[in-house]
């Protein structure tokens, strides 16, 4: 074990965090720390690394380890640059490697004694050096940093210059690259791609130490974890497992401690009618066995009802009218500014109906395509269409066009006055606005707070074509459950900026991913997108360093440009392969019930009454027959096929 937390309590005024909760991690772990926004996620991490004092109980760390911690929000003031920033992370082996350096200069004008003694010291720093793999010290700095989405280009730049979320990616590669016994981190995939996401997610599979994680993101802990601790209405439960694991468990716990609720609930109305019944009676006996009765009653041992699930409430969304069938159609569409081409030349439609999820690395234009889809910018050149009836409804991140002086029930009333009461407080309870909360001004909230009611107002709007970028952000699993459900059940056109994988996973019909300065279609999930990604990123977008360099011929690089196929085509391929995959598999059935019937007729030929009979040899020595000629037709199918 290396880290336990013994019966810890927190409280701020009446506002109860944690009481009397226990948890341990054990050596090599991977734990997830879940619960609603707010349950006290955070506050558990900052107690345990000494940022806030425990009320009670007891945190303790296995002697002789090290943690190392991860807060969502960085303030790195240092004049570093990315690259050395991070490199301080490395700061003891790299003096290590710098007195090596000293000593071998100073070796050849040493002699005696003093030779003897700096060769000793040297031979215990070489050891030393080469056990912590300090040879590779340089190329480790650089790999963490590319994996975290920071390009060669960036390592000179200054951390003063960079945003909180740039900061808080440096602060994740320093953290990384320290490798303390057990890591603690804050919502560490926050501000990374889905490259990075899927870079940091192997990293922790194989990080040797412990790692204790707070993170909505379900993709990421089904992958990662192996445990979970969950944080609700002040109590620790520990679940075993990743996050699927807990979910059902949680369920199957939750259903059966309601039943016993409601068992018990029937149990005490039928003691208090029994008691009523006796005392109606009106005889001294019948008291007494009512007194009795009352007794046993006051003495039964309560159970707590099961709090109520917040996925219980529902969002419909639904459109004001239907749309035409063609909703969006975009032609040659290009984007760059002064230091960086975004997309060039990009084609692709979007029909009545369809959930489409934009993908791809930070900083390649996602957000630029949906600002230039709302007119929020110009593209550079290409045009966009949209359909007869289309109306539009925008989620931009940056653009809150909220009223500062309202309050968050006020700003929905105000712009839904046929909404009722309980209707209003339910659409907010499910974006997190629960209690006095609804009555709080949207000029005293959180940016992420402002973005939650910004929401609720679209998923409210009846639009039949929703726009949204990162709608995500700053929910927590219960709201993005909500979410999903919502989306799911809407009859109307989605098209969205993502990075939650299990949100596109379960909502998206399609994916168009960013690469390489042009969209690759995929038509399915996230499961469908990983299975065929290197495939069609080779054939529809393949990297300048794989292509012909611009200098080549005029036909060269018209043989690149039809290696960049269509929407089109790229839509028409993938229903070729889906068909020939279903095509392969119909034949193989066919084929395997024909072997097994061919079987058949040679063992019904050995047995006596059927070798007797020549009209019953005559049938199925014709059946044989058919078989081996549709056989031979299906085996050269197969063949093709596969």
């Amino acid at each position: 074990m290396i880290l336990a937390c013994h019966n810890i309590e927190k409280s701020f005024g009446e506002d109860v965090i944690v009481r009397d909760g226990s948890f341990h991690i054990e050596d090599h772990e991977k734990a997830a720390l879940v619960g609603i926004n707010g349950a006290g996620k955070s506050t558990i991490l900052k107690m345990i690394v000494g940022e806030l004092p425990a009320d009670g109980g007891t945190v303790t760390l296995a002697k002789g380890r090290t943690l190392g911690y991860l807060a969502q929000h960085q303030d790195l003031g240092s004049g570093n640059t990315i690259y050395g920033e991070v490199r301080t992370a490395k700061a003891e082996i790299l003096a290590i490697e710098a007195e090596i350096r000293r000593i071998e200069e100073e070796l050849p004008s040493l002699s005696g004694e003093a030779l003897t003694e700096r060769l000793n010291t040297y031979h215990r720093l070489t050891e030393r050096f080469d056990r912590e793999n300090g040879y590779a010290c340089e190329s480790e700095i650089t790999g963490v940093l590319k994996g975290l989405g920071f390009g060669e280009e960036d390592f000179d730049r200054e951390v003063g210059t960079l945003s909180g979320g740039q900061k808080t990616r440096v602060s994740l590669g320093k953290l990384l690259l320290t490798r303390p016994d057990i890591l603690l981190l804050d919502e560490p995939t926050n501000h990374l791609d889905l490259h990075s996401i899927t870079w940091l997610e192997t990293y922790l599979l194989n990080y040797p130490g412990a790692v204790l994680i707070v993170s909505h993101d379900r993709y990421f802990l089904n992958r990662v974890v192996t445990k979970v601790i969950e944080i609700e209405q002040g109590s620790l439960t520990t679940y075993m497992g990743n996050y699927a694991d807990y979910a059902q468990k949680k369920q199957q716990i939750r259903e059966a401690r309601l039943k016993e609720y409601l068992n018990q609930q029937q149990e005490i109305r039928h003691q208090e009618a029994v008691i009523e019944k006796l005392r109606s009676f009106n005889r001294e006996k019948s008291i007494k066995r009512a007194e009795s009765r009352e007794k046993m009653l006051d003495k039964m041992e309560r159970i707590e009802k099961p709090a109520e699930l917040r996925t219980d409430i529902r969002l419909t969304l639904e459109p004001s009218c239907v749309s035409g069938n063609d909703v969006l159609s975009v032609e040659h569409l290009s984007k760059s500014f002064p230091d960086q081409t975004l997309f060039t030349d990009v084609s692709f439609s979007i029909r009545r109906g369809e959930h489409v999820a934009v993908i791809g690395d930070n900083g390649t234009g996602k957000t630029t395509l949906l600002k230039i889809l709302n007119d929020v910018i110009r593209a550079d050149s290409g045009s966009f269409t949209l359909g007869a009836n289309v109306h539009v409804g925008y989620y931009d991140q940056e653009h809150h066009v909220l009223h500062m002086d309202k309050t968050v029930f006020d700003e929905i009333s105000d712009d839904y006055p046929s909404l009722t009461h309980t209707q209003i407080r339910n659409m907010l309870a499910a974006f997190l606005f629960t209690g006095d909360d609804v009555f709080k001004r949207i000029g005293d909230l959180s940016g992420g707070e402002r973005g939650r009611v910004s929401l609720a107002k679209l998923m409210l709007s009846e639009a039949n074509f929703l726009i949204l970028d990162e709608p995500t952000n700053h929910l927590d699993i219960a709201s993005k459950e909500i979410l999903e459900n919502a989306l799911n059940n809407y009859t109307g056109t989605v098209l969205y900026v993502s990075h939650d994988r299990y949100f596109i996973n379960q909502t998206a019909t399609r994916i168009l991913e960013l690469v390489n300065q042009t969209f690759v279609n995929y038509i399915g999930n996230y499961d469908y997108y990983l299975e065929k990604k290197e495939e069609l990123t080779a054939a529809c977008a393949p990297s300048s360093s794989s292509s012909l360099p611009n200098t080549g011929s005029g036909a060269e690089r018209g043989a690149v440009s039809e290696a960049k196929l269509s929407w089109q085509e790229q839509k028409e391929a993938q229903a070729r392969e889906r068909k020939r995959a279903s095509d392969l598999k119909k034949t193989e059935e066919r084929i395997t019930l024909l072997e097994e019937r061919d079987s058949q007729i040679d063992a019904l030929m050995a047995e006596e009454e059927v070798y007797t009979n020549s009209v019953k040899c005559q049938e199925l020595a014709k059946e044989k027959a058919d078989i081996a000629s549709e056989l031979e037709v299906l085996y050269e199918k197969w063949e093709e096929l596969a």
